[in-house]
């Protein structure tokens, strides 16, 4: 094997060890080997690793719908247990830095306190609610989406878990680490990530978008000349809220901490998703 495609396989597997629960253990764990360089490169791979929950999920949530019964409340069903199976697999990692980030900016105005409000393992009131919310408007808006089509609902659940792994990087990339980078699980990923690994992670971003529409066509699930150009629209639309999340999770950080830390990146993924669902909604 190349090394190079070796070095990309290894890669791979220590953002899906850092990243989820999916365990990478034993000989392998021991051949993908680990380093803070190593976890640095595998942020190229943050999309890749959304391939790899959203496509999983997907692929529940179709069996899913499969099986029960056509209209009523199963949208609503596939939605909740498509969300809870995504939990499982990443550990709850981003809610996590979700319910963190609520805690400290929703209790402090002032950026040092909000800091170690972030660090204290704790969730308060503020995080609580902000994971609550942010769990009832996926599930909300998936079982909308799934109301309309089931293979749209298995579309957006695999898009948005890439797309919403993609714009953390550019917090990475142009903004500094800030807070205890020495005690942060994200201290690796704390220095700028090269321009070559950023464009490892657009075109994973880039491949799940145009792949999903490709098999569509190829496999005559839509017409080109009736459905296509819709559907590009709705995924333009959804590109679109993601990126105004995205602005939005990059003016607050801004404003309020001059920088980002690891519970930041988790909470711009879980904005970002919920923005996806948001606007392939409304492009309808």
């Amino acid at each position: 094997m190349p090394h190079f495609l070796q070095q990309f396989i290894r890669h791979y597997l220590l953002a899906v060890q850092f990243f989820t629960r999916i365990p990478v253990t034993g000989r392998l764990a021991d051949w993908v080997g680990y380093s803070p360089a190593m976890l640095r490169a595998s942020a190229a791979h943050f999309p890749g690793v959304g391939w790899l929950v959203g496509g999983l999920v997907s692929a529940f949530s179709a069996l899913l719908l499969l099986g029960l019964p056509d209209g009523g409340y199963s949208p609503l069903v596939v939605a909740a247990l498509g969300t809870a199976l995504g939990v499982l697999i990443t550990g709850a990692f981003h809610e996590d830095g979700l319910a963190d980030v609520a805690d400290g900016l929703g209790g402090s105005l002032d950026r040092e306190r909000a800091l170690i409000i972030m660090k204290d393992s704790r969730v308060g009131a503020f995080g609580a609610i902000a994971v609550v919310l942010a769990l009832l408007t996926k599930v909300s808006l998936l079982a909308l989406l799934g109301s309309v089509s089931s293979l749209l609902m298995c579309l957006a659940l695999f898009w948005a878990h890439v797309v919403s792994r993609t714009w953390p990087l550019l917090l990475i990339r142009f903004m500094p680490h800030v807070g205890d980078a020495a005690g942060s699980k994200s201290k690796p990923l704390a220095d700028q990530i090269a321009a070559g690994s950023l464009g490892v992670a657009f075109i994973w971003c880039f491949m799940a978008l145009a792949l999903a529409v490709y098999a569509q066509v190829a496999m005559n699930i839509i017409a080109v000349d009736d459905d296509l150009l819709p559907l590009l629209k709705a995924l333009a639309g959804a590109l679109g809220a993601s990126a105004l999340a995205f602005g939005v999770m990059w003016r607050w950080f801004w404003t309020r901490l001059q920088g980002f830390t690891g519970d930041c990146l988790g909470t711009t993924q879980q904005v970002c998703e919920i923005a996806f669902y948001l606007g392939l909604a409304l492009s309808l």
